[in-house]
């Protein structure tokens, strides 16, 4: 019955909805939640407006279906939506916010309401990385201007754009309609008046939302709230009594660092000691190999 809600509740989301809305699961004590799927392609589809529509970003597309072209999958094409997730590690009593920038999504924990939200984001490119940190949100803002800093204005200036000190909001602000602002200081999570560069990395260090999805977090979260900003490509969670990984390509920056499957799957066989599982090590080099981003089942048969 859930499988078939959650499916009901996308398909509602595909043929009605003008844009995207957040990605919402209850927190029932298992660490995976949502349900992947499967649809057929028409014609005029990309995988940038599908992930408009599913809440999905770019590279989780991509990393899903490495054998479609993702401009022009053509039609009647089939096409996995890579809409189930391993949570991040968090605090089950705490509200809170954790950005993995490795999976390109965050994450918001509202154990009051026993949900978690999550939502495709777009990250800093090369040479202006968004931080590996902690921090909290220190306020909301409506219909930000935006006063970009000397850097990005002599940027912009080496290619002939010349940016105003202050961008006033509207149409040419690229903060979008809603600003969440942090302790980090020059990092925030904001809309934008582009229509790409969800699940990219595309930003001066600043981490961008789908519109309805920045609205959507500008008006649940409040100033306190705790963020905390990981890179994990590889994570490991229980549904049930089963253990699953999932595992996504490393940043370019990070790529050809080594990573222990062994100590991440020890890790989460150590949060269910009471449970008695054996792990299946092709499962694993598989999960490793493909990078699909998808929860992978490596609990042995």
């Amino acid at each position: 019955m859930r499988a078939l809600s959650f499916l009901i509740l996308l398909f509602s989301l595909a043929t009605t909805a003008p844009s995207v809305e957040a990605l919402t699961f209850r927190l029932d004590g298992n660490d995976v939640v949502g349900e992947t799927m499967r649809i057929k392609t028409r014609y005029e589809d990309t995988f940038v407006g599908l992930g408009h529509v599913y809440g999905l970003g770019f590279r989780a597309m991509m990393n899903a279906n490495p054998d479609v072209l993702p401009w022009v999958p053509g039609e009647g094409t089939e096409v996995i939506l890579p809409l189930s997730f391993i949570l991040p590690r968090h605090d089950g009593d705490k509200e809170q916010i954790i950005l993995n920038l490795a999976e390109f999504r965050l994450y918001h924990f509202i154990p009051e309401k026993k949900m978690v939200r999550s939502y495709a984001v777009g990250i800093g490119r090369e040479g202006w990385e968004t931080p590996v940190t902690e921090g909290k949100v220190t306020s909301i803002s409506k219909d930000p201007s935006w006063t970009p800093p000397e850097s990005i204005r002599r940027e912009h200036a080496s290619y002939g754009d010349i940016l105003p000190a202050v961008v006033a909001p509207g149409p040419d602000n690229p903060l979008g309609k809603y600003a969440v602002k942090l302790s980090m200081p020059g990092y925030l999570f904001h809309g934008t008046n582009k229509k790409i560069g969800f699940g990219m990395r595309v930003s001066h260090g600043c981490v961008r939302l789908y519109a309805g999805d920045i609205e959507e977090l500008a008006m649940s979260v409040k100033p306190g709230v705790p963020v905390r900003i990981i890179n994990e490509p590889v994570k490991a969670g229980w549904r049930k009594d089963r253990l699953y990984l999932e595992v996504h390509p490393q940043l370019e920056e990070d790529k050809g660092k080594p990573i222990n499957y062994e100590m991440i799957v020890g890790e989460a066989l150590g949060q269910r000691p009471n449970t008695a599982v054996n792990i299946d090590w092709d499962k694993v080099t598989e999960a490793a190999r493909r990078k699909s981003g998808m929860p992978t089942d490596i609990t042995a048969d």
